[in-house]
């Protein structure tokens, strides 16, 4: 496995165990030390390769499909018209916000989670046609919904 790719994976396995509230010291605590604070930061760094067998058993622990844990594209690459295709939201911070608008995009990624039977409820990555379906809800163009969003604090940039 190359360095970047092994860095990637890292990256997305701290991402999915942070999601889930989880420390370090949490994981090898809930799994009973079958997997090993160090082992499991060292998969995170990057600096340590993991087997596919080792990665779909810690996504049986996260409780996640195989799949979540691998790197993803980038998600900011831009459309035609300059808005990103996927937008990762921050649920917690969108929770009893207080503000209609706010709370009509709660609904909304609510909706979508229910849809995609979701399994972390703390983030959720709309993507582009999310996006264009909760603009057209708001009455604004995509751009100005990110920067809406974006202006909340409620994108996990």
């Amino acid at each position: 496995m190359n360095s970047d790719h092994q860095k990637a994976l890292g990256e997305r396995l701290r991402s999915i165990r942070q999601q889930q509230g989880l420390t370090l010291h949490d994981v090898e605590e809930r799994s009973e030390g079958t997997w090993k604070a160090v082992v499991v930061g060292s998969y995170e760094r990057g600096d340590r390769a993991i087997s596919i067998a080792k990665l779909n058993k810690l996504a049986g622990f996260y409780g996640v499909p195989l799949h979540t844990l691998l790197p993803r594209p980038a998600t900011a690459r831009a459309t035609s018209e300059g808005t990103p295709e996927r937008l990762v939201l921050d649920l917690t911070r969108l929770d009893h916000n207080g503000d209609d608008r706010l709370e009509t995009i709660n609904r909304f990624a609510s909706s979508i989670q229910a849809q995609r039977g979701d399994y972390n409820g703390r983030m959720l990555t709309l993507r582009e046609r999310d996006l264009d379906a909760l603009s057209a809800v708001l009455a604004v163009d995509s751009q100005e919904l990110v920067t809406e969003l974006r202006l909340a604090q409620v994108l996990n940039d």
